[in-house]
């Protein structure tokens, strides 16, 4: 009865951050650019109750108790978002599994599928937060409108709209794996040991993707499938807390008995 108190604890506590992962799923489910994270669970530890048992061939089998649950990953689905037209130029989704990969601060790289860019006070193509693309295109004062096509050409359109100037060349990178790449925040990801060899190049070839300009990439976050999770999170979290109740009720009953 002791072992079954813990052994609910853990259910509850994995239930708990189910629950947790969904929420935030939910919270983002109209954040551009938004991948949404799972999580998979695992059973804990066993217990050998009868350590004494022949366990050779032909000996009495190892009575063995499992001692709950845990988690097992909180991974990122890369899943295609919906694309959004959004009409503003300088918008741009991914459709395919590439990344625009960013300048931080100290100089690291950054990966993201968050196309809303623009230009900064040097002139250059950077995010929302003004983290600058890795290529460093620059767009001219004179330029009173940015052209990219689906293969990441960047061209500017001068003043007297008819004249096509080349700015730069967006490239793509991905990765062997994506459920490697470290979640940083701000759409932002890190490239880590998990994520394997990364893969750089123009868009459209080697399965990085297009670039479509005027759009940006929903969240993949579906709302149906999100509310069952929560009810099945927190029925889970219900019946785990039903464990400890009777594991309870029968301690208290052995601490009751009278000779």
């Amino acid at each position: 009865m002791i072992d079954a108190l813990y052994i609910g604890a853990t259910g509850m506590q994995a239930q708990q951050l189910n629950v947790d992962v969904v929420a935030n799923n939910l919270a983002n489910v109209n954040t551009s650019g938004f991948k949404k994270s799972r999580v998979t669970f695992q059973d804990a530890y066993y217990q050998v109750l009868n350590p004494s048992a022949n366990l050779t061939e032909g000996g009495a089998s190892a009575v063995m108790l499992g001692m709950g649950a845990m988690v097992s990953s909180n991974s990122k689905s890369f899943t295609q978002g919906e694309l959004k037209a959004t009409e503003s130029p300088l918008d741009f989704a991914i459709q395919g599994n590439g990344f625009f990969e960013v300048l931080m601060p100290d100089g690291t790289s950054a990966y993201t599928r968050f196309g809303a860019l623009k230009v900064n006070e040097n002139g250059v193509l950077s995010t929302a937060k003004g983290y600058e693309l890795k290529e460093q295109i620059e767009v001219p004062s004179d330029v009173i409108e940015v052209v990219v096509d689906a293969k990441g050409k960047v061209s500017g359109r001068l003043a007297d709209k008819s004249t096509l100037i080349e700015l730069g060349q967006i490239e793509l990178t991905s990765f062997a794996s994506l459920e490697g790449l470290l979640p940083m925040g701000d759409n932002l990801y890190q490239a880590s040991d998990a994520s394997g060899e990364k893969t750089t190049g123009i868009p459209t070839e080697n399965g990085l993707g297009s670039v479509a300009q005027g759009y940006l990439e929903a969240s993949n976050v579906k709302l149906a499938e999100e509310m069952v999770n929560l009810v099945l999170a927190q029925r889970a979290y219900e019946l785990n807390a039903k464990v400890i109740q009777a594991s309870d009720d029968m301690l208290s009953i052995s601490n009751n008995l009278r000779r």
